[in-house]
């Protein structure tokens, strides 16, 4: 059985109730769980909240939620690796074994239904662990430098200093959208940034990862021009 879990908890801080809060006409759950549905590779597409309101409007848009999330999954330092094990162990059922699951996070509104399939592809292809969506830095990470306490500056990698931007190695990070796994990489808790796992490039101006309020006021704002329709990966 292959399944797209989608972690939603209800106490957001920084943005209140940011997981069904309307973004461009829609919850923002709604892109995430509609991505999953349209790609067309999941047997189940399920919800993992601790919050009914988050459960009602999942169930109302097309998604399962066969259970609510513990208190002590729903704090602010549980993190995917111990939050879709836990969902793993409550949706299975004797005889029908998780093969594969795509952890997708609720506030993905510009994710895509063929890079979830891509990632898909990929994790049956590669031998894997897991597939997960990054993006390049803008700017080169080894150029980067620190104020410190006295407000003098350090740099990261001194050997660098002198080292031309075009001739350092391109550097990924996070794109905060979705994370394939096998079920025994989840239910081990396996590092999922190592040398078992890749990625699918996704470009910068679709990797908004949503964490405050000016997050998602230049989100929105990039929804209602339309500047991410036509944005495929080139990375």
């Amino acid at each position: 059985m292959i399944v797209a879990i989608i972690p939603a908890r209800g106490g957001s801080k920084r943005i209140p109730k940011k997981n069904i809060r309307e973004f461009c006409g829609k919850p923002m759950l709604q892109y995430s769980i509609e991505a999953a549905l349209e790609a067309g590779v999941f047997d189940r597409v399920v919800v993992t909240t601790d919050s009914i309101e988050i459960a009602k409007v999942a169930i109302r848009i097309g998604a399962e939620v066969p259970f609510l999330r513990s208190v002590e999954l729903a704090d602010d330092f549980s993190g995917i690796e111990k939050v879709v094990p836990d969902g793993i162990t409550k949706i299975e059922l004797p005889g029908i074994d998780v093969t594969s699951v795509c952890c997708i996070l609720a506030t993905a509104p510009f994710l895509r239904p063929v890079d979830i399939r891509a990632g898909f592809e990929a994790l049956l292809s590669g031998g894997w662990d897991y597939v997960v969506s990054a993006t390049d830095f803008a700017f080169p990470v080894f150029r980067g430098f620190q104020k410190l306490d006295d407000n003098s500056l350090k740099m990261l990698y001194p050997e660098h200093y002198h080292t031309r931007s075009q001739d350092l190695p391109k550097v990924w990070h996070d794109a905060g959208q979705f994370y394939w796994g096998t079920r025994n990489a989840w239910m081990e808790e396996r590092d999922i940034f190592s040398h078992r796992s890749t990625i699918v490039p996704i470009p910068r101006l679709r990797a908004i990862d949503i964490d405050t309020p000016d997050d998602w006021e230049f989100a929105e704002a990039l929804h209602q021009v339309g500047a991410v329709r036509d944005v495929d990966a080139t990375l």
